[in-house]
């Protein structure tokens, strides 16, 4: 596995053929990306865990919006009801796009309402914030499986583009010992 650097979410692979490891804000890894090479064994990546992004995106940004207006407005007994009830529709819609994994943690952390009774405002606004913070989370892994995905394939692009340049410069052409760009370094300024 490659090797992770303090702060950063993407470790640099070491020219062993390591892979790249996406870590998450609580230092766990999120996810695996192969490396360079291609070597591609450690299942999965966070996006490919999503399997309706659009839907999950819809249905997080009624649920964000949901959350505001829990937080601005004053909610009657019949409006509680109904937020319960496009809650529970809510988590039911978002696990249908989500792969098991993400489902069976969403279903661990969400906590279900009962039906005889109406939550509080209270309670709404923490079970909305709950699962505006848990997509949220979910929406920042992915990003940053997609950054790693795509850092992996701009080094794999460079590192096809290295070996077909092969020992010449830009056009195939050697270059000269002393010119600007070779390993020895540029040699002077010719008058």
């Amino acid at each position: 596995m490659a090797e992770t650097t303090p702060g950063q979410g993407v470790s640099a692979a070491p020219s062993d053929g390591a892979q790249y490891v996406v870590v998450g804000p609580d230092g766990q890894a999120v996810a695996y990306l192969p490396s360079a090479d291609g070597d591609d064994d450690s299942g999965p990546s966070l996006a490919d865990l999503v399997e309706q992004p659009a839907k999950v995106m819809r249905i997080g940004s009624m649920i964000k919006q949901l959350l505001e207006e829990v937080r601005t407005a004053p909610l009657d007994e019949a409006s509680r009801a109904r937020l319960r009830d496009i809650h529970r529709r809510s988590i039911s819609e978002l696990e249908s796009g989500l792969a098991p994994e993400l489902v069976e943690e969403l279903e661990r952390l969400s906590l279900p309402f009962s039906d005889d009774h109406i939550p509080s405002d209270s309670e709404l606004r923490i079970a909305q914030a709950q699962l505006v913070g848990w997509l949220e989370g979910l929406f920042h892994g992915i990003q940053a499986a997609l950054f790693a995905q795509q850092m992996t394939a701009r080094a794999q692009f460079e590192q096809m583009r290295r070996r077909a340049l092969g020992p010449g410069g830009e056009d195939g052409v050697p270059l000269m010992p002393g010119s600007p760009g070779t390993p020895e370094g540029g040699g002077g300024l010719y008058l």
